[in-house]
């Protein structure tokens, strides 16, 4: 999972010409979800957002607070082109988790953020449609967070190890391909 997360002093999301859903300080979070992403993953964003360093503590000190101390909203919008590969100047994204996998995903995502702070703190676009995102970024202050990369097996020695890394990473890239 990659997130684009941006301090803001106010964002809302528009779809069709309506704004769906606003927020005023806080964070707008772009969410781009690989086809081989787990729970784990969503585990691990979701604690970042919530947990990073990057408001103000009242008295000027930065980087003292983070969006739950300081009682902000956080918008979430799905854009599965932060997963994009260039084929050329042709953007391709095989590496994104298709449609209704992703929606599934991405909703269990958004209710694990609920769960784990204020629900109605929490906001989001709409899945899938055509949005205008607008961001009055606070800094402006932008943060790209991605989850780690799985463990390998440390079983393997020497070269035994170096063939079964290339040969996992290879059927990791298999796996986001498909």
């Amino acid at each position: 999972m990659k997130a684009l997360i941006q301090r803001v002093m106010n964002a809302s999301v528009t779809v069709n010409g309506e704004i769906i859903s606003s927020i005023e300080q806080g964070v707008c979070v772009l969410i781009g979800i690989c086809n081989n992403d787990t729970v784990k993953d969503m585990e691990y964003i979701v604690k970042k957002i919530l947990s990073i360093k990057i408001f103000d503590d009242g008295t000027n000190k930065r980087w003292k607070k983070n969006v739950v101390e300081s009682q902000f909203e956080v918008l979430c919008v799905s854009q599965f082109t932060l997963y994009n590969t260039w084929k050329g100047t042709k953007p391709d994204f095989h590496h994104a988790m298709p449609g209704e996998k992703s929606k599934e995903f991405y909703e269990k995502f958004l209710q694990m953020l609920r769960d784990q702070y204020k629900p109605d703190k929490i906001k989001d676009g709409e899945f899938g449609a055509y949005m205008q995102v607008c961001i009055q970024n606070d800094g402006p202050v932008t943060f790209a967070i991605e989850s780690p990369i799985k463990e390998q097996d440390k079983s393997h020695k020497g070269d035994a190890k170096k063939s079964s890394l290339v040969n996992s990473n290879e059927n990791v890239l298999d796996d986001c391909k498909s």
